[in-house]
């Protein structure tokens, strides 16, 4: 599990890659780079993690604690050599990177209190996940926080002792207290997946693969690290929830209806979701909003920190579940590109006008908002030229209707900038053909209008709460 030395790689992009992704498109190869740099940096982080710890003085990472680790860190290495592929499965899942920032915080003493000793415990639970998932025996002794020991990918067991002992061997984890009492087993699937008959026992459960040869979604409503840092409530969304059985049925059948939605809006829409989606996260209904059902507000957000990851509340139709998924994957996308190859040399002060957020927003913001609206606008075009029903082909036009028009207000700033990297300005040479190929079908003038009022009414709201901010 050693990573190259030194910090990873930044190739130029190909720029028929480039022109790719600024086209808010990608094949397989083109996305699978992002993807390869985002692997290597978490390898990295982890690699940090235990230099770190070997380093840090003993007040901070006492020996016993030191000692876990290198046990936790070689129970990784037995289970990568029986199986890598398995073993990457929980290092490259998207909230062991919030975790290994939160250990790396917790070493520098940016965070206190117990913060680095339940990141340590969590590390014993990384490691078990992973030797479980190569098919590797072992027995280890786990620790309860918050009345939870999670085996990140797999599930958690709940209202458990403090401390338990885990022991697994051929496709079974037998769960006891530390005196030997047994308290349940759980039972490995074929899928990936384990399952047991006890209550006490939190399955993650696996959606299955956008594509053949693609890997299954988790919907995980139980890692710890999930939202740990992500300022849900900063960003207008909920906390995350876990569900219920009935919950659960609900959205996977949305997700069974999710190939042909996303189908509509391109082949590269169903490659950005087996490439890219690697876990789904369930959110609460939005602050403030009402019951859910046809029509009901809807919040989805992605973090950097946890590539790969979507955030959702449960959406009200399939069709917005599709879009949902067109949205927060450009995110993921344009961060990682952002990540391989800068874009752009602004500064974060955020001063500009952004018709889909009431605050002034930073030049990167700027352009992330745009790139997955222009990206919304081309998938609900698509949607309504292909839609049979009326009611279906109306609602397709106004949401690309608003989503043009909120691109076209910001997209001579992103071209007016002098900071854009030589990458950034492919990209956005790219996104404004993109935007002006979209004429070639435009919607019908009510909906244009209707858009335009709103853009131009978000615009003088805007003004009036922001004063004399650049626009």
């Amino acid at each position: 599990m050693s990573p190259p030395p030194g910090p990873p790689p930044h190739p130029p992009l190909p720029d028929p890659m480039l022109r790719q992704l600024g086209r808010t498109e990608g094949d397989a190869d083109t996305l699978r780079v992002l993807v390869r740099d985002q692997d290597t940096r978490r390898l990295l982080l982890l690699r940090a993690l235990l230099d770190a710890a070997e380093a840090a003085p003993t007040t901070v990472c006492p020996p016993r604690a030191l000692d876990r680790l290198h046990q936790d860190w070689a129970l990784l290495e037995t289970a990568e050599r029986a199986g890598r592929t398995a073993v990457r499965t929980v290092l490259f899942h998207p909230f062991t990177g919030p975790w290994a920032q939160r250990c790396l915080r917790a070493l520098s003493g940016t965070v206190s209190g117990p913060g680095l000793r339940a990141g340590l415990d969590h590390l014993s639970g990384l490691a078990a996940a992973a030797a479980i998932r190569a098919g590797v025996p072992f027995t280890a002794r786990l620790t309860a926080h918050d009345g939870l020991v999670p085996l990140p990918t797999l599930g958690a067991l709940r209202t458990v002792p403090d401390q338990v002992d885990i022991a697994f061997t051929d496709g079974e984890v037998t769960v006891c207290e530390t005196d030997g009492r047994p308290l349940l087993t759980v039972r490995t699937q074929p899928d990936g997946t384990a399952g047991s008959a006890d209550p006490r026992w939190l399955p993650v459960l696996a959606l299955p693969a956008v594509l053949p040869g693609a890997g299954p979604v988790p919907l995980d409503d139980v890692d710890p690290y999930r939202t740990e840092g992500g300022g849900l409530r900063r960003h207008g969304l909920s906390a995350a929830i876990r569900i219920d059985d009935h919950e659960r049925k609900i959205w996977a059948e949305f997700w069974s209806g999710m190939e042909p939605l996303l189908r509509i809006g391109g082949e590269h829409r169903l490659t950005e979701a087996a490439v890219l989606l690697r876990c789904l996260v369930p959110l609460g209904p939005p602050p403030g909003s009402g019951p859910t059902g046809e029509g009901a507000a809807h919040c989805s957000g992605t973090r950097r920190e946890a590539f790969g990851a979507v955030l959702s509340s449960r959406p009200a139709a399939a069709a917005y579940f599709a879009a949902t998924l067109v949205h927060e994957l450009q995110h993921t996308k344009l961060a990682a590109l952002g990540s391989l190859v800068p874009l752009h040399h602004e500064d974060t002060t955020p001063r500009h006008f952004a018709p889909w957020r009431p605050d002034p927003r930073p030049f990167d913001g700027l352009l992330q908002g745009a790139y997955s609206h222009l990206a919304l606008a081309d998938h609900w075009q698509r949607f309504a030229l292909g839609a049979r029903r009326v009611t279906h082909r109306d609602l397709a036009w106004s949401e690309h209707a608003r989503c043009r028009e909120q691109v076209g207000a910001v997209l001579p700033v992103l071209a007016g900038s002098a900071a854009l990297t030589r990458e950034g300005r492919v990209l956005v040479d790219e996104m404004i053909t993109v935007y002006h190929r979209l004429d070639d079908c435009p919607p019908p003038t009510g909906h244009l209008a209707r858009a335009q009022a709103y853009v131009s009414t978000a615009k003088v709201i805007w003004q009036q709460r922001n004063g004399s901010r650049r626009q």
